[in-house]
C-alpha cells in the first residue's frame, strides 16, 4: 500500500490551555461560531494545485538517481510528451476546478481517504496500523495499576478535546487543521464492501471503555453508578483487577477479536455472520458497546523485556487479544505499556499528542488520580460485565480461519530495533545540519551498502496547514544523496572535506524537498489527482505507462520520524512486499530505528544502519578537523566550502 503511517516529522506543540491569547496569526481569522479548538479552521487555506511544469521538473529530478541514462531519456520524452499534450492541460484544468469548488475543503481528501485507507482491503494490522511503545513507568509495575493510571490521565485530554477546548496545534505560528481530532475517542472503523466506513459516537451516551483479557471482552463505565462522579485511578485499578481475576487463566477458545485482523472483505462477511448468529440482537449490542467505547484496553498476559519483544507485542500482539478497528492501549503483566493506532481517519499527530499528554502528566506528577486506595475502594462498584456473544459453528470456523491467516502473515515478518547510542541531535546540530536530513542520508548510505544503489524512499510530511490536510511524500533519494553515498563507498576517495561538501549539498536538497512537500508542492499527490480525473475513453498518458513511474513510486523504504521523550519506540509495516518499514526517532543522545520487512535480511539492514551512522559522524568530524588546520582560504580543498 503506497501510503504513509505517521504524518508527524517533529513533535507538535503541546499547549492545551484554552486561556491562551485569542489574537489570530496574520492571515487567519477567528470563527466566532466555532469551538476554541476549531476557531481557525474556516480560515485555513485549501490544498493548492501545483503548476504542472513544476511537478514535471521535480518528478524528473527525483527519478533520475534510480534510472540508467537510456531509461532517463525515455522518461524525459514521456514527461515532455505529456506536458505538451492537450490532455495534460485538460486534466490540470479539471483539478483546478475541483480545488476551486467551494463545496470541496480539499481536492484530495475524499479520494485519498478512500484509496489509501477505507478502500484498502488488506488487513489493517501489519499493513496500516502503527504502534508506540511507552517509556517505562518504574512506579507502576502492576498491570491493573498501570492501566488505571493511563485511563485516568487520559480523561482530561478527552474532556478538552470533545468539548473543543483543546488549543490548536501550530507550526511556526501557523495553525494546523484540527478536524481529525474528532476521531480520537468513541469512534470505530467498520468493515464494508467495497470501502470501509467510520462512525463517531456521542461520548456522553457511551462513557465507558472496552477491556480485553484472555480474548474476552469486558465493559467498564467511567463514572460511579450512583453519584455519577468520574472514577478515581484507585477505583479503576479495582475494576481492572476484577477483570483479570474474572478472565481466569484460560483464554477464550473463540477469540472474536481475531476477525478484525483479517482481510477487510472477509471481516465484512464474518461480521454479518456474527450478527446473524444472534437473532435477538445481542451480538449487535455487544459489538456496539466495544465500538462506541472511549478506547480499548488490551490486558496482555505476557511480560516483554527486549525492545523487539515489546515492539512485536504493540504492533501485532497475538492477533486474538485485540480489536484492530479502534485505537488501543496495551498493558502487559509486568506493567509495560504501549498504543496501537487505527490509521484510517487520522494520522499520528493527534495520537502522539494524546499519548504525550498522558505519559507526561504521569511522569511529572501532574495527573489528578484521585484519592489513595483503601480497603473499601470499589466495594460499591458492580463487577465489570463480560460481553457474552452468541456463537455458532460458522462463527467458530471463521474465527479459526482468521487466526490461521494472521499467524501466517505475521510469521512471514521480521522486526528489528536499532537503538543507536553513538550520538543524537545534540551532536548533529553542532555541525549545523538538520537532524532529519542527517538520519535520512544515513538510511541512503545503509541502503547503498546493502544493495549498491539508492533506495526508493518515502518520507512522510504532514500537510495539515491546509484544510483536511494529511500527508505528502518527501522523495528522500536524490541525485545529491546518490553522489554522496557513492563517494563514501569509493575506497579511493579519502578527502573528508569533499565528502562533507557532498553531504551538505544532499542535506540541503532534502530540506528543500521537505519544504515543498509541506507546502503541498510535492510530486506524488498531484500526479495521483491528475490520473484520478481521467474519464472513460481517455487514454492513460505515457508518463503513467512509463516504467519509471511504477519503479519510483514503489516505496522500498517507507520512512517517518516521530521523536518524543515519552515514547520508547514506534513503528509500522512495510508498504511493498520487497521493502522495509523504517520508522525512526532522533533523541538528544540517540537515533532509534524500528525496521520491519517480509524477512528481507532485516538484521543486515540494521547492521548497515549502525555502520553508516558511525561512518557519517567520522567523516564529518574529520572534515571539521581538516578545516580547523587548513590555511585560511584553503579549507574547501578547491571543491566547495564546508
Amino acid at each position: 500500500m503506497q501510503t504513509t503511517r505517521i504524518t508527524q516529522r517533529k513533535p507538535a506543540p503541546r499547549r492545551s490551555s484554552s486561556s491562551l491569547p485569542q489574537d489570530p496569526p496574520p492571515g487567519y481569522a477567528i470563527d466566532p461560531n466555532a469551538s476554541h479548538m476549531l476557531r481557525y479552521q474556516a480560515s485555513l487555506p485549501h490544498l493548492p494545485v501545483p503548476p504542472l511544469a513544476s511537478t514535471a521538473a521535480k518528478y524528473l529530478e527525483t527519478v533520475k538517481p534510480h534510472l540508467t541514462a537510456s531509461e532517463f531519456s525515455r522518461t524525459s520524452a514521456a514527461v515532455q510528451s505529456f506536458l505538451s499534450s492537450p490532455l495534460a492541460s485538460t486534466l490540470q484544468g479539471r483539478l483546478q476546478a475541483r480545488a476551486a469548488d467551494p463545496q470541496n475543503k480539499s481536492w484530495l481528501s475524499e479520494w485519498w481517504n478512500d484509496v489509501a485507507y477505507m478502500g484498502y482491503r488488506d488487513p489493517v494490522v501489519v499493513f496500516v496500523s502503527y504502534f508506540y511503545v511507552h517509556l517505562d513507568d518504574k512506579f507502576r509495575r502492576n498491570p491493573a495499576q498501570r492501566a488505571a493510571s493511563l485511563i485516568k490521565a487520559l480523561l482530561p485530554f478527552r474532556a478538552i478535546t470533545e468539548s473543543g477546548r483543546l488549543e490548536p496545534e501550530k507550526v511556526r505560528g501557523a495553525p494546523l487543521c484540527m478536524a481529525s481530532y474528532k476521531w480520537l475517542f468513541h469512534s470505530s472503523r467498520y468493515p464494508t464492501i467495497p470501502s470501509d466506513t467510520a462512525r463517531k459516537f456521542d461520548a456522553s451516551k457511551h462513557n465507558h471503555i472496552a477491556v480485553i483479557r484472555k480474548n474476552k471482552f469486558f465493559i467498564v463505565p467511567l463514572t460511579h453508578p450512583v453519584t455519577g462522579e468520574e472514577l478515581s485511578a484507585a477505583e479503576l485499578e479495582v475494576q481492572f483487577e476484577r477483570i483479570i481475576a474474572q478472565a481466569g487463566p484460560t483464554p477464550s477458545a473463540v477469540p472474536l477479536g481475531a476477525l478484525t485482523s483479517d482481510n477487510r472483505d472477509l471481516w465484512t462477511h464474518a461480521r454479518n455472520v456474527l450478527l446473524s448468529a444472534s437473532p435477538n440482537g445481542l451480538n449487535a449490542q455487544n459489538l456496539e458497546q466495544i465500538e462506541s467505547s472511549m478506547i480499548v484496553v488490551c490486558l496482555d498476559d505476557t511480560k516483554p523485556v527486549t525492545r523487539e519483544d515489546i515492539s512485536w507485542g504493540c504492533w501485532v500482539g497475538d492477533g486474538r487479544n485485540r480489536f484492530y478497528d479502534k485505537h488501543q492501549l496495551i498493558v502487559y503483566d509486568n506493567g509495560r505499556s504501549g498504543f496501537l493506532g487505527e490509521h484510517s481517519c487520522l494520522d499520528g499527530t493527534p495520537t502522539l499528542r494524546m499519548n504525550e499528554f498522558v505519559l507526561a502528566s504521569l511522569a511529572h506528577g501532574k495527573a489528578e488520580l484521585g484519592p489513595e486506595r483503601t480497603v473499601t475502594t470499589g466495594h460499591e462498584l458492580p463487577t465489570p460485565a463480560e460481553l457474552k456473544f452468541e456463537i455458532n459453528a460458522e462463527v467458530e470456523k471463521l474465527v479459526k480461519e482468521s487466526e490461521v491467516r494472521f499467524d501466517e502473515l505475521v510469521g512471514k515478518h521480521d522486526l528489528e530495533v536499532l537503538n543507536y547510542e553513538g550520538y543524537g541531535k545534540d551532536l548533529i546540530k553542532k555541525f549545523k545540519v538538520s537532524p532529519d536530513a542527517w538520519a535520512q542520508l544515513v538510511k541512503q548510505l545503509a541502503f547503498h551498502k546493502m544493495f549498491g544503489r539508492p533506495g526508493v524512499t518515502y518520507e512522510s510530511a504532514q500537510t495539515r496547514k491546509y484544510q483536511l490536510g494529511r500527508t505528502e511524500v518527501i522523495r528522500s533519494a536524490s541525485n545529491e544523496s546518490k553522489a554522496w553515498a557513492e563517494a563514501m563507498l569509493d575506497p579511493y576517495q579519502k578527502d573528508s572535506t569533499y565528502l562533507a561538501s557532498l553531504f551538505r549539498k544532499a542535506a540541503g536538497r532534502h530540506l528543500q524537498y521537505a519544504a515543498w512537500a509541506a507546502d503541498g508542492q510535492g510530486v506524488d499527490r498531484h500526479l495521483f489527482g491528475l490520473k484520478r480525473l481521467l474519464k472513460e475513453g481517455e487514454e492513460l498518458p505515457e508518463i503513467y505507462k512509463d516504467e519509471a513511474f511504477a519503479k519510483t513510486s514503489h516505496w522500498e523504504l517507507s520512512t517517518s520520524q516521530l521523536s518524543s521523550p515519552y515514547v520508547d519506540g514506534w513503528g509500522y509495516g512495510e508498504v511493498v512486499p520487497d521493502g522495509y518499514g523504517l520508522s525512526y526517532s532522533i533523541g538528544d543522545k540517540y537515533i532509534r530505528w524500528t525496521i520491519t520487512s517480509l524477512k528481507r535480511n532485516t538484521a543486515e539492514l540494521k547492521h548497515y544502519l549502525a555502520e553508516a551512522a558511525t561512518e557519517t559522524l567520522a567523516m564529518m568530524e574529520q572534515a571539521n578537523a581538516a578545516a580547523a588546520t587548513a590555511p585560511k582560504g584553503a579549507a574547501d580543498g578547491g571543491k566547495g566550502k564546508l
